[in-house]
């Protein structure tokens, strides 16, 4: 049985991406909180992908992302941890493509003789508030059946299938880090979101060892649910769509946080050209709570969350728990 601290409240963020980071950068500055962010190395594009490929080490991509938002104050060395340098030629050579912060990583992992370790290292320099796990130190490739049966091999490549996801697995079995069961089983809640369900929250949840954690937990588990769809991954999916990828692959779902922010017309019809709609309530009736709320900013054109009112939103989670 895992001990409790009476003074702290433990919370759990799974996923990966954009998503996790603002949710993370919001929540640290939550007093007497114990952050911990389950994060996922599936990833395989991009700079990731490069190294993943060339050193056999799990992706970081995501890890640095949240690395940097946890960090304690956003410093010069945060900013240089996201430098991605650039070849004037446009090509992807050397290091003409990698973000400083995976080659510190990856530079880390070799160093240390551990992929965790060197995550743990990392968070030290950076003076991260909160604890970040990778959901598995194995080097592991996501799957994606579609609803035609075809199956898609590697996370960057299931958003390019113009077909709905029956669901997302591994070809191999695959293990959890202690840490994350661990950090599942301490918490008060768990926060799965914002982002790519099938290729950011799932590639966590379906890990045997997570996906039991979460049932047998007794933290309340709320998804921030996404304000636009997601093209190739969520294509015309309503609130309901998203908790049952959720629900369908392990996860369970007490609650889901939705942004009722009203979008302005002209953002929106950015969004539509690119195949992107907004995620809607289709039922009155739902065997879990919807807690509708502002969540959104609409800075530089564009539909983000925003950290502060994310911050507001699990506080008062929080004095439910």
């Amino acid at each position: 049985m895992t001990e409790r601290n009476s003074e702290l409240r433990r919370v759990v963020v799974i996923g990966g991406g954009h998503g996790q980071s603002t949710i993370c950068r919001g929540i640290k500055k939550i007093p007497d909180l114990d952050i911990s962010a389950i994060v996922t190395v599936a990833d395989d594009g991009g700079s990731t992908g490069r190294l993943r490929r060339q050193f056999h080490i799990p992706a970081m991509g995501d890890i640095r992302n949240v690395m940097i938002s946890l960090a304690e104050s956003e410093t010069l060395l945060g900013t240089l941890m996201d430098y991605r340098f650039e070849d004037p030629r446009g090509e992807e050579k050397d290091i003409a493509g990698h973000n400083l912060g995976n080659l510190i990583l990856t530079a880390l992992t070799q160093q240390c003789g551990s992929f965790f370790e060197a995550v743990q290292t990392a968070g030290k320099i950076l003076n991260v508030k909160g604890k970040i796990i990778p959901a598995t130190t194995q080097v592991i490739t996501l799957f994606a059946r579609m609803e035609d049966d075809v199956i898609v091999k590697g996370e960057a490549n299931i958003p390019d299938r113009s077909n709905h996801i029956r669901e997302v697995f591994y070809d191999v079995p695959v293990h959890a880090t202690p840490e994350a069961v661990e950090a599942i089983k301490a918490a008060d809640l768990i926060i799965y979101g914002i982002g790519s369900v099938y290729t950011s929250i799932l590639p966590n949840v379906i890990i045997p060892e997570i996906r039991n954690a979460l049932r047998e937990t007794e933290a309340r588990k709320v998804y921030f649910c996404n304000a636009m769809t997601q093209p190739g991954e969520t294509d015309r999916y309503s609130l309901e769509d998203h908790v049952k990828a959720l629900t369908d692959h392990g996860a369970p779902v007490d609650a889901v946080v939705f942004a009722n922010d009203k979008i302005p017309e002209n953002i929106l019809k950015r969004y539509y050209a690119e195949g992107s709609t907004p995620v809607t309530i289709r039922q009155k009736e739902h065997d879990y709570r919807i807690i509708e709320t502002g969540l959104l900013d609409f800075h530089k054109q564009l539909i983000r969350h925003n950290a502060t009112k994310i911050s507001q939103t699990v506080s008062e989670l929080l004095k439910q728990v």
